[in-house]
């Protein structure tokens, strides 16, 4: 994946918490991906991969940081539903 380089200034009180800057670039990342994806800009989906991680570990992050993650597109919500079909089809009344 191709990358830039952002200068992003942070307060020293925070580089005093301990965090590396490693630590920082993910959060900062992390950060940015989650407000794209609340703001309905990017899908579950996309949001994952520009984390390098699966749709279902970006929900398990979602859902670790607190963060609704029930905001579906109409091609996602199809998806999730073929899904669940598939591990418990229809039952006949």
């Amino acid at each position: 994946m191709l990358e830039t380089t952002l200068n992003v200034r942070v307060s020293n009180d925070l580089l005093g918490l301990g965090l590396t800057q490693d630590e920082i670039q993910r959060r900062v990342s992390e950060w940015l991906v989650f407000s794209l994806f609340s703001e309905g800009k990017i899908s579950s989906g996309k949001a994952g991969k520009l984390l390098g991680i699966s749709r279902v570990e970006f929900i398990k992050l979602l859902q670790a940081r607190g963060i609704s993650f029930i905001n579906f597109t109409e091609d996602e919500l199809a998806e999730e539903l073929a899904s669940v079909e598939k591990i418990e089809p229809s039952r006949k009344k």
